[in-house]
């Protein structure tokens, strides 16, 4: 059965075959962005909170930033402008497509957009994860620090061991909700010409006019890759209330 053929003629196969290769492309933009958020975001959070007046200023300097501009206005940044800051050479290699072959496979490096895509949608929702894992720590007590201290850990160790793993339990359902954030903000790579699902759907309405068909699938898939992270949110919860009663 056709993608499409629930409302009426099916879609020519080239277009099904776009549409989930739009799929897939949202789903590599917003799984590596999340990736690389939750650790820039711990890190972020760690230096917020740092005892160091210039490391935690230029925390919340980099907060304010990412968190009060606009998610497309980064992307355009990142696109457009960032490049011209860069030199030639390097503007050419990231310009310029490139193969090479490894263990007998051929590979082939990301094209810009999905290269500014990716680094807009990561410091844009870091930001979010940073504040989200703050407000974490503030529900560790303060006899676990001394507790920490008392055992000998150094500072690393006390956030590593002791400080991090009970904030993140405490945030796993804001941090969910971030996550879905990305994915559904991801749709905004199509301003700079990455080839996710919303772009390849507006393409094939230019060829197609199937508007209501085009963009109720899309609507569908988002909510089924929503509620994806939503069950994992659940799982996750339910896993680790009896770790909460335990604790308390």
């Amino acid at each position: 059965m056709s993608l499409l053929s629930l409302w009426g003629e099916p879609l020519a196969p080239q277009y099904t075959d776009m549409i989930w290769s739009g799929l897939q492309c949202t789903l590599v933009l917003s799984i590596e962005s999340i990736a690389l958020a939750l650790v820039l975001g711990l890190l972020l959070c760690i230096a917020r909170m740092s005892p160091l007046a210039p490391v935690r200023g230029i925390a919340i300097g980099w907060l304010a930033l990412f968190r009060n501009t606009p998610l497309l206005v980064q992307l355009l940044f990142w696109y457009f402008a960032f490049p011209g800051l860069l030199p030639q050479s390097v503007r050419l290699v990231l310009m310029t497509p490139a193969e090479w072959t490894l263990f007998g496979t051929v590979w082939e490096s990301p094209s810009w957009e999905f290269l500014a895509s990716l680094i807009g949608l990561t410091l844009y929702t870091a930001s979010y994860v940073a504040e989200e894992c703050r407000s974490g720590v503030a529900t560790v007590s303060k006899g676990q620090w001394r507790a920490a201290q008392a055992l000998g850990m150094t500072s690393g160790q006390a956030w590593r061991s002791v400080i991090l793993p009970q904030a993140l339990r405490a945030v796993v359902s804001p941090l969910m909700g971030q996550f879905m954030n990305a994915i559904k903000n991801s749709s905004l790579a199509m301003a700079v010409g990455y080839a996710e699902l919303f772009y390849v759907c507006g393409m094939i309405n230019d060829a197609t006019q199937r508007t209501f068909e085009l963009f109720g699938i899309v609507t569908v898939l988002y909510i089924a890759t929503v509620g994806v992270v939503e069950l994992l949110n659940a799982v996750l919860t339910a896993c680790m209330t009896p770790l909460h009663g335990q604790r308390n």
